[in-house]
């Protein structure tokens, strides 16, 4: 069986009421070859309690202040020595226990393997797929209408990625993603639903900001005119989806 090193990284700060939740999800994966990084931004409400208390099943912990989110997660990519990488923040869930398993056992020796998402409510209810699904075969034109992978449904390998630019407070994960899929020869769709994400992150509630950072690294990636033709059908796309949605509602 395909037995590449998987770095699952998690970062977390002062998240006491899901903690736990993504933990759990990735200490009890059936695929053993994990190597388990938890960068705790040294919280204060009982966070870190919580995470000591699965010391032994994490490879590295750290608490320490940080610098936000992407400085975060720069430091968990650092300590990384797996082969592939994926980030699985708190709050955010593998899809189910043999997820990980599964993901690998699709075709060997990907340099990106991708699924697609489900949303999640604080309760940890199903909210349904994200708005974006992920396309069916992912290249690198693909994000030029929005981020169609979310980073928790994706695992690069190693080799490709680089650290996070922190020149974007919110939206660093889309650049990200951009830089290994430029590099990557083999992507594979593992075809099934792989992570659970709990809405209502940063970029939601600092929507403004995050969409200028999206702009930003959409013209660094495909050039001016280009961004400003997929903003423009992307706002015609946002309009007609919640046109039919409020229809269905009404």
């Amino acid at each position: 069986m395909f037995n590449s090193k998987l770095s699952v990284i998690t970062i977390v700060y002062n998240n006491v009421q899901h903690i736990e939740r993504t933990l759990q999800s990735v200490i009890n994966q059936t695929y053993t070859n994990i190597e388990y990084i938890v960068v705790d931004g040294l919280s204060t409400d009982g966070t870190r309690e919580i995470i000591y208390r699965y010391k032994d099943k994490i490879a590295t912990l750290i608490s320490e202040k940080d610098n936000g989110i992407y400085d975060a997660m720069n430091k968990g990519l650092a300590l990384a020595t797996g082969d592939y990488v994926i980030f699985m923040n708190s709050g955010d869930t593998f899809y189910a226990p043999d997820t990980v398993e599964q993901v690998f056992s699709t075709a060997p020796d990907a340099d990106i393997y991708y699924g697609e998402t489900e949303m999640m409510d604080e309760a940890g209810n199903n909210l349904g797929q994200r708005r974006h699904k992920a396309p069916k075969q992912f290249g690198f034109e693909d994000f030029r209408y929005g981020m169609s992978i979310s980073h928790q449904a994706i695992y690069i390998k190693c080799a490709l990625v680089q650290p996070y630019n922190l020149k974007y407070q919110l939206s660093a994960d889309i650049d990200w993603i951009l830089q290994a899929a430029k590099k990557a020869k083999k992507i594979v769709n593992v075809n099934r639903y792989v992570a659970k994400y709990l809405v209502g992150g940063m970029s939601k509630k600092k929507h403004r900001q995050s969409l200028m950072e999206r702009f930003d690294i959409m013209r660094k990636h495909y050039g001016l005119l280009p961004t400003i033709f997929n903003h423009a059908v992307i706002a015609f796309n946002l309009g007609w989806y919640w046109l039919l949605h409020r229809r269905t509602n009404d």
